[in-house]
C-alpha cells in the first residue's frame, strides 16, 4: 500500500509540473501586459517599470517560471524581506540575507484586485463545492436507478426511455443545457417554479443581509449533473446486464433469495467498478469548475472565477485556478483507486 502511494504521488507531482510549464509558457505567449492592466491604460512609464520589476516582467521567460516554481515549492529559497508576507519556518540562513524556509505553496497576488490568490481560492471553493456535490448525488442516486431498472427491464419502453434519455444527455452540451433551463424555468416558467435565471448559495439583501437560498442551486446542480447522469445509467445497465448472467447469480435464484436482494446484495456491488470510475471522474471534473455552467447562472465558484481572471488577464489567478484543477484530479484519481479494492476485495492495489 505505501508503495502504490508513493508512486502515485510521485506521478500526480509530475502531472501538476507539467500543467504548470504548460499553462505559464502558454500564457507568456499571449498579447497583453500585466503590469499596463494592473496600473491602468493611463499609467506613466516609470510606474509601469517599476511593476514590471515588482512582478519579475522584466525577466527572461524562464527566469520568472524557476521564480514561480520558487514560489510553489513549499522548500525554497527566499530573501528575508520576501519571507516577510509568507507563512514559513526558517530552515537555513544562507549567504547575505538569504534564507532556506518551509513554507505553505505561495501562489501570488492578483494583478487586479492585490488580493492573495489562495485567500481568493478559499472564498469561492464552498460555492463550487456545494454545487459539484449536489450535482453528483442527483447524477449518482438517479443514474444507478435508471440503470438497474433499465437492465432489470431489458427490451421494454423503460429500457427504451432510459437509453434513449442517456443518449440525449450525452450528446446535449452543458453550456446549452444551461441556456435552456434558465430560459425556461427561471423565466418562462418562474412564477409557478420560483427560480431564478442566475443567482449563488448566499443572496444578500440590505436589510435581512446575507441569507442562504438553496433554491438558487437547483436549475445549475440539474445542468451539470445530466452529462454525469446519462454516462451512469448506460454504465450501470451495461455491467448490470452482464452481471445478472453469471453463474452465481442463477444460484443465488436458486437457493430462494428475493430478487430485490439478488440484485442489489449481489449484482450491483459487482457491477459498481466502472460506475465508481465514472463517478469520481466526473466529481473530479465537476469539483474543478464547471466554467460555462457557473458563468451562466452567476454561481460564485473557481469556474466562475477563472472565466473573470481569463477576460482580466489577472496570471496568478489563472494559474492558481489551473493548479488547484489538476490537484483536484490528481487527488480524486488516487481516492478512486483505493476505493477499488474496497468496493471489491479481490482488486488488489
Amino acid at each position: 500500500m505505501l508503495r502504490f502511494l508513493l508512486r502515485k504521488i510521485t506521478y500526480g507531482i509530475l502531472v501538476l509540473l507539467g500543467v504548470v510549464a504548460l499553462v505559464f509558457f502558454l500564457f507568456n505567449v499571449l498579447p497583453g501586459d500585466p503590469a499596463r492592466l494592473t496600473l491602468g491604460q493611463r499609467a506613466d512609464v516609470a510606474s509601469l517599470e517599476n511593476v514590471r520589476k515588482e512582478l519579475h516582467l522584466d525577466k527572461p521567460v524562464a527566469v520568472q517560471f524557476l521564480l514561480y516554481l520558487n514560489d510553489l515549492s513549499p522548500i525554497s529559497v527566499h530573501a528575508r524581506e520576501e519571507a516577510v508576507n509568507l507563512h514559513y519556518i526558517s530552515l537555513l540562513h544562507l549567504s547575505g540575507d538569504r534564507l532556506l524556509v518551509l513554507k505553505t505553496p505561495y501562489l501570488r497576488r492578483s494583478y487586479q484586485g492585490k488580493k492573495d490568490v489562495w485567500e481568493m481560492l478559499t472564498e469561492a471553493l464552498p460555492g463550487t463545492l456545494v454545487l459539484s456535490i449536489a450535482a453528483i448525488l442527483f447524477a449518482t442516486v438517479a443514474g444507478i436507478g435508471l440503470g438497474i431498472l433499465s437492465a432489470v427491464k431489458k427490451d421494454t419502453w423503460m429500457d427504451t426511455g432510459a437509453v434513449f434519455g442517456s443518449v440525449v444527455g450525452i450528446s446535449a452540451p452543458s453550456f446549452f443545457m444551461g441556456i435552456v433551463l434558465a430560459y425556461l424555468f427561471g423565466f418562462v416558467l418562474s412564477d409557478y417554479t420560483g427560480l431564478h435565471m442566475t443567482g449563488s448559495l448566499f443572496d444578500y439583501d440590505a436589510f435581512s443581509g446575507r441569507t442562504l437560498t438553496l433554491k438558487n442551486l437547483i436549475l445549475p446542480a440539474i445542468t451539470l449533473g445530466i452529462r454525469p447522469l446519462a454516462i451512469i445509467v448506460q454504465l450501470t445497465r451495461g455491467a448490470m446486464l452482464d452481471v445478472l448472467h453469471q453463474d452465481y447469480i442463477r444460484t443465488a435464484y436458486a437457493k430462494g433469495l428475493q430478487k430485490r436482494t439478488v440484485i442489489f446484495r449481489h449484482a450491483l456491488r459487482n457491477a459498481l467498478n466502472p460506475v465508481v470510475t465514472a463517478i469520481t471522474g466526473w466529481f473530479a471534473e465537476l469539483l474543478a469548475g464547471a466554467f460555462f455552467v457557473e458563468y451562466i447562472f452567476g454561481w460564485k465558484g473557481i469556474g466562475k472565477m477563472t472565466v473573470d481572471a481569463l477576460e482580466k488577464f489577472d496570471f496568478p489567478v489563472l494559474m492558481g485556478a489551473v493548479l488547484f484543477t489538476a490537484g483536484i484530479f490528481v487527488v480524486i484519481n488516487l481516492l478512486a483507486d483505493v476505493l477499488y479494492s474496497v468496493i471489491d476485495p479481490r482488486i488488489k492495489l
